[in-house]
C-alpha cells in the first residue's frame, strides 16, 4: 500500500511537470477561441487525454512488448490479476525499459543542446552554444547502448533502435507544431482547427509521460491512476493557474532533468542494474523542489530590482 502510494505520487508529479509546456500552449491558444469552445475542449479534451491516450497507450506499449499475449487477454490480466500481469512482464521488462529509456534520454539531450531555454546553470548556456554536437553525441550514445545490449540479447538492441526511431519521429512532429502554434493566433483559422491541433499536441506530450511511467512501475493500474490524476491537474492548471505557473521560469528545466534521470535509470535497469521502487519517485520530487526553489528565488530577485 505504501509502495503504491509513493509510486502514484511520483507519477503525478512527473506528469504535471513534464506537461507544463503543454499547459502553457493550451492556455495561449484557448485565449483566442470563444468561451463555449474552451469548455468543450477542457471537458472532451480531458476525456481524450486521460481515457484514450493515457488510458490506451500503456496497454499498447505492453502489448507490443508481449506480442505473444492477445490484447484482450492482456487487458483482462491487468485488471483481474495485476500481480500475475507484472510477473508475465518480467521477460519483456528489459525491452520496455531500454526502448523507453533511450527515447527519454534523447528528449533530454535534444532539450539540453538544441532548445531555447531559461538557463538555470551556466553549463546549460555553454552546452546550448555547442548545439552542433547534439547529433554526434546522440550517435555515439545510441551506438554504445546497442553495443552493450547486443551482448546481452539482440532483441535489446532492437528495442534501443526503436526507442531512437520513436524520438526522431515525435521530435519532427514537435518542431512542426512549434511553427503551427504561431499560425493558430491568426483569426483566419477556424476554431475547430485550433481545437484539433491542441488534441494532437496533447497526444504528443502524453507519450513522454506514459513512457516515463514505466521507470516508476510495471503495474499498468498504477500508471493509469497516476497519469490520469496528473492529466487532470494539468487541465486545472490550464484553466485556473496558467499565469501563476508560467512565472516559475525553471519548471521546464526540472521536467527535462527528471526525464533525463528517468531515461538513465531505465537504461541501466534494462542492462541489469537493480533500483529500489522509491528511487524514481524520490528523485523526481527532489528535482521539482530544487527547480521550484530556483524559480521562487528568481521571482524574489526580480521584485527587489523593481
Amino acid at each position: 500500500m505504501f509502495e503504491g502510494f509513493i509510486v502514484i505520487l511520483g507519477l503525478i508529479v512527473f506528469e504535471v511537470i513534464s506537461s507544463v509546456d503543454n499547459a502553457i500552449v493550451n492556455a495561449h491558444v484557448l485565449k483566442t477561441v470563444p468561451e463555449k469552445y474552451r469548455k468543450f475542449f477542457l471537458f472532451w479534451g480531458l476525456l481524450l487525454a486521460v481515457f484514450v491516450m493515457r488510458g490506451v497507450l500503456p496497454f499498447v506499449i505492453v502489448w507490443i512488448a508481449n506480442a505473444g499475449i492477445p490484447l484482450k487477454e492482456l487487458v483482462h490480466l491487468v485488471f483481474s490479476d495485476p500481480a500475475l500481469m507484472e510477473e508475465s512482464l518480467e521477460h519483456s521488462k528489459p525491452l520496455l525499459l531500454l526502448g523507453g529509456g533511450v527515447y527519454l534520454f534523447f528528449v533530454f539531450l535534444a532539450w539540453l543542446f538544441l532548445e531555447e531555454k531559461k538557463y538555470a546553470f551556466f553549463v546549460e548556456h555553454f552546452i546550448h552554444t555547442q548545439s552542433v554536437w547534439f547529433y554526434a553525441i546522440s550517435s555515439i550514445f545510441i551506438t554504445l547502448v546497442i553495443y552493450a545490449s547486443v551482448k546481452i540479447d539482440p532483441l535489446l538492441a532492437l528495442a534501443a533502435s526503436i526507442g531512437a526511431s520513436a524520438f526522431f519521429l515525435t521530435d519532427g512532429f514537435r518542431h512542426n507544431a512549434e511553427q503551427k502554434e504561431k499560425e493558430l493566433h491568426r483569426s483566419s483559422m477556424s476554431v475547430w482547427s485550433k481545437l484539433l491541433y491542441l488534441e494532437v499536441l496533447d497526444a504528443s506530450f502524453s507519450i513522454d509521460g506514459v513512457i516515463g511511467a514505466f521507470a516508476f512501475t510495471m503495474s499498468v493500474p498504477l500508471i493509469l491512476i497516476g497519469n490520469g490524476i496528473g492529466a487532470f491537474v494539468v487541465r486545472e492548471v490550464t484553466v485556473r493557474g496558467i499565469n501563476t505557473i508560467s512565472k516559475f521560469a525553471y519548471l521546464k528545466n526540472g521536467a527535462m532533468y527528471s526525464i533525463g534521470m528517468l531515461g538513465g535509470l531505465m537504461i541501466l535497469e534494462s542492462l541489469g542494474r537493480e533500483f529500489d521502487f522509491w528511487v524514481a519517485p524520490v528523485n523526481t520530487v527532489v528535482l521539482l523542489v530544487v527547480f521550484m526553489y530556483l524559480s521562487i528565488r528568481e521571482i524574489q530577485m526580480a521584485k527587489k530590482i523593481v
